[in-house]
């Protein structure tokens, strides 16, 4: 006996010898970059720290606990991530690449330079945004993946119709045209498409249809001729939450007749003036006759459809961006020939700060905290670049806005990471640090989960693989 448990003991220690040494003369993995000894912090899995993450071409390859003898790694490029916190790029899910050319070109570096390494085009002319697409996925480009929608698919009459506002709108005055512009689109190679306000129920409902059979995800506006309960679980994503109070108004289905009444017979109006009119009469007496009941059914309705809520748009009266201490410095990094026009829109804001009702900005708060408690999923865009939104820097503005309307950093994080791949469906292969995502990463010196303010300290972005962005 005693002999026989000599022997398993000898044996045992034999196997383990081997084990080494076959552990420690095993091939190294080679990697493009590895990234050692840093805190990673996605919506998946919080914070964890320690941690060395690894990237060949554009994917990470794997993750492991920093020391660990699992795997050796040797890499091109190694970064020491100690006492830093690593995130996954930033997407802009609500962007206009054309709508002031003065600066379209200079956006992709803009973008990577504040760590946003995707955005959603939500509003563009065809031969207007197709040149930049060839540029920024072009082999070797230096720029963020864009996906774009094409322009604006508005009623009979178009607000940016590029009289009043700049073009990036066409008309859909049947759903025959309705069809036959999806139909374009789809085949031009568009990523989504995105439905404005003047569009009438008909016309609507073909146009979801023939996304549907695209397999054309859907951005939207709530139609003025239709409410945010009926609109909202039809499409993947609802911007700016624009026209939702009125479908919680006591009076919203006498309201939403008139307005099809109007939006039917506009007379001499544009676009943009019939619009404008619109929201002038009906937002502010909507929000003063809410329905909390009725509130509530349509914060139901919406559980399945992203709300990008543009809360630093929706807000400005009450946090402007001139009143930031680093803004226009940050301004100065604009091309020459925007950078007056950005200076003028901070010093005229002085004198029409009062004039303007902030009751808007704290109605889009509320809401939002409403929306986030219910459960609805939440998407960060900017607008960029209306409304003086700086191309990058305003995302962690409109970060910053999200804790302010009650979600917490890491939902914050997962409004810019994950709803985003979510309304693509590629959820399985960006917004999360895991091996097989995307490697689209930014390096911060300080924890986003402690203060979202943070994710404004960059030390290095991490685009498709490559850095593109190195502070030190």
């Amino acid at each position: 006996m005693l002999r026989s448990i000599r022997l398993l003991l000898s044996l045992s220690l034999a196997l383990a010898v081997t084990g080494c040494q076959q552990s420690s003369s095993a091939p190294a993995t080679t990697a493009d970059l590895l990234i050692q000894n840093v805190t990673l912090v996605d919506s998946a899995s919080g914070q964890r720290a320690n941690q060395d993450i690894w990237v060949s071409g554009d994917q990470v390859m794997g993750v492991q606990a920093s020391g660990s003898s699992d795997r050796k790694i040797e890499a091109a490029t190694v970064i020491d991530g100690t006492d830093k916190f690593l995130i996954p790029g930033l997407w802009d899910m609500h962007v206009h690449v054309t709508y002031e050319p003065a600066i379209s070109d200079a956006m992709p570096d803009l973008f990577l330079s504040y760590g946003i390494t995707s955005v959603r085009d939500t509003g563009a002319l065809m031969d207007k945004i197709a040149p930049h697409v060839a540029k920024w996925r072009a082999p070797g480009a230096v720029a963020p993946r864009l996906y774009y929608s094409g322009p604006l698919l508005d009623g009979s009459n178009v607000v940016y119709d590029g009289d009043s506002r700049p073009e990036i709108g066409i008309a859909n005055a049947t759903p025959e045209q309705a069809r036959a512009n999806i139909a374009r689109l789809k085949a031009a190679g568009v990523d989504f498409v995105k439905v404005y306000e003047l569009v009438e129920p008909k016309v609507f409902g073909a146009l979801v249809n023939a996304a549907r059979d695209a397999q054309l995800p859907i951005a939207s506006h709530v139609p003025l001729a239709l409410t945010a309960n009926v609109a909202g679980p039809q499409v993947d994503s609802m911007e700016h939450l624009r026209n939702i109070e009125l479908a919680c108004a006591a009076d919203a289905e006498a309201q939403v007749v008139e307005r099809r009444k109007r939006i039917q017979a506009p007379g001499e109006l544009s676009g943009y003036a019939l619009r404008r009119a619109l929201h002038a009469e009906f937002h502010t007496s909507a929000r003063a006759n809410i329905d909390e009941a009725k509130c509530d059914a349509v914060v139901t309705s919406l559980m399945n459809t992203i709300q990008v809520p543009t809360l630093r748009l929706n807000t400005i009266v009450g946090y402007p961006p001139y009143d930031r201490s680093d803004w226009l410095d940050h301004v100065q990094r604009l091309p020459e020939t925007a950078r007056d026009t950005w200076r003028a829109a901070a010093a005229s804001w002085p004198a029409i700060k009062d004039t303007l009702d902030p009751a808007s900005g704290r109605w889009s708060l509320s809401l939002v905290q409403r929306l986030y408690k219910a459960g609805v999923p939440i998407g960060a865009g900017t607008d960029t670049p209306i409304g003086s939104a700086l191309p990058g820097y305003s995302l962690h503005t409109e970060l910053e806005r999200l804790v302010d309307a009650g979600l917490p950093p890491r939902e914050a994080l997962k409004a810019a990471t994950v709803r985003p791949a979510e309304f693509f469906g590629i959820e399985d292969q960006t917004g999360n640090l895991a091996k097989g995502q995307a490697a689209d990463l930014v390096l911060l010196d300080a924890n986003p989960l402690v203060d979202i303010r943070n994710t404004r300290r960059i030390n290095a972005v991490i685009s498709r693989g490559r850095v593109v962005v190195r502070s030190n």
